[in-house]
């Protein structure tokens, strides 16, 4: 009975310490706070049949181009890119995507810092579709410097990074409220209800505590900041769909390809078992069991 006694005892200890665990492995995520569940953009790429809309890409690169990318680079996108299959300035009459004359145009709007061959000097050029896009400071401390001390991320992978993908830039860029009454916010910080974050240590003692939390973005977009050239009214909530779309496309410009090739091989493997399955039948019909 004894022993009986203290293998249950050590039963419920162990029960005790992993409630505990679990208890303290749980808190950190308890203390990020909470956040609005992200908006639904309604994509055409999403799912395994969708597919991106050329239209939308090309008002997202606009945005991109006009508003985003004086603060955010693309550091892994070269304008070649933008005219491959998928792309939003694909041209199948064009031998390949580097002779594609738009893409040619808009990379010659930039200057890329370059070195001159012959003297060794650095010096600043036109723009080519082999080019990557420029990025809008020399390095990430200057990019610190002049946004208060935090340096705007990278957008080239930005939608596979962040839980959501396209649906989370959607939601952020449409996110940005009023602060809440009682909210403690210093200067530089902006209140968006679609960031993680634990707004409890700014809030009186007692109140409720709002959802989101703070960014040092401020809201980057304003009706009619853009004229969309298909005529579209470009609403905060139009750019914002648009953009995040094309930051979607330019994290995985192959997405396409890949889900039209797995749908590919899956049909394929469907026929080929049922091609092995009467196979089967047909070998091993009248054997007796």
């Amino acid at each position: 009975m004894t022993l009986k006694t203290n293998i249950r005892a050590m039963k419920k200890t162990l029960v005790l310490i992993a409630a505990a665990g679990l208890t303290f492995a749980a808190q950190p995520a308890l203390a990020e706070g909470q956040a609005h569940a992200l908006r639904d953009g309604g994509f055409s790429f999403e799912g395994p049949f969708g597919s991106f809309d050329r239209n939308q890409l090309q008002r997202g690169y606009k945005v991109y181009r006009e508003v985003c990318s004086s603060c955010h680079s693309m550091n892994l996108m070269h304008f070649r890119t933008l005219a491959e299959p998928g792309g939003p300035f694909f041209d199948a009459h064009q031998a390949s995507p580097a002779e594609n004359r738009f893409v040619k145009a808009l990379a010659k709007e930039v200057q890329i810092a370059d070195i001159d061959t012959e003297t060794g000097e650095p010096v600043m050029r036109d723009g080519t579709a082999a080019d990557r896009f420029p990025s809008p400071y020399p390095n990430a401390t200057a990019a610190a410097a002049a946004n208060g001390g935090a340096a705007p991320p990278d957008l080239s992978v930005m939608a596979k990074a962040r839980e959501g993908g396209a649906n989370y830039i959607y939601s952020l860029l449409t996110g940005y409220s009023a602060v809440p009454v009682g909210l403690q916010i210093r200067p530089g910080q902006h209140y968006n209800t679609y960031m993680a974050g634990d707004l409890t240590p700014f809030m009186p003692e007692g109140a409720h505590v709002p959802p989101g939390g703070f960014i040092a973005m401020p809201a980057p977009l304003a009706a009619g900041q853009v004229t969309y050239d298909d005529g579209t009214v470009a609403s905060v909530d139009q750019m914002a769909r648009d953009v995040a779309a094309y930051i979607g496309w330019a994290s995985d410009p192959r997405q396409v390809q890949r889900k039209q090739t797995g749908v590919g091989v899956l049909i394929f493997l469907f026929i080929f078992a049922g091609i092995t399955y009467l196979s089967y039948r047909r070998i091993w019909k009248g054997v007796a069991h």
